[in-house]
């Protein structure tokens, strides 16, 4: 089985719900098990707009899919919490990104993997780092290293 995190992210909806809900729904996901779930933070939005700030969260899981096969089960249940793909980095039910997958490095018209936007966004980091401190990215860059370098956002544990 391949070990992956999953980015988790929402603001609107209820967002503590969707992604308590998305969990139970990736728990579902054939040939693939949910085995951790980082605390839930509150972040400040990116993206365009007046927003409201985002609940985040990081899942680990291990699965005998391929990497888009995967997303296609991720974006099910993006679509089953009313994800709408409007505006980029806009307002939305549900966000779930692939932020790694083993030590592999992918990039397809679909899906780039580890997710390129990982050293920038604290709230992938921080709680990436509550599940796997030592992790290593698949370059050799410690996650501390990217911690470290991070620019601060408003990030707050719930």
């Amino acid at each position: 089985m391949t070990r992956c995190y999953i980015g988790l992210g929402s603001n609107l909806a209820d967002p503590v719900g969707q992604l308590r809900s998305a969990l139970d729904a990736m728990a579902q996901i054939a040939r693939t098990r949910l085995a951790e779930c980082s605390p839930f933070y509150t972040s400040a939005p990116v993206g365009p707009g007046e927003q409201p700030d985002y609940v985040n969260a990081v899942a680990e899981l291990e699965t005998d899919l391929g990497a888009e096969a995967l997303l296609d089960a991720l974006q099910a249940i993006e679509n089953a919490h009313g994800r709408e793909r409007t505006v980029r980095w806009g307002a939305r039910t549900l966000d779930l990104d692939v932020l790694l997958f083993g030590n592999q490095t992918l990039a397809t018209e679909r899906l780039e993997v580890p997710h390129p936007r990982i050293p920038e966004r604290n709230f992938v980091l921080v709680p990436l780092a509550d599940l796997a401190p030592d992790l290593v990215m698949p370059d050799g860059t410690p996650l501390r290293d990217l911690l470290e370098q991070c620019p601060a956002n408003r990030l707050h544990r719930l």
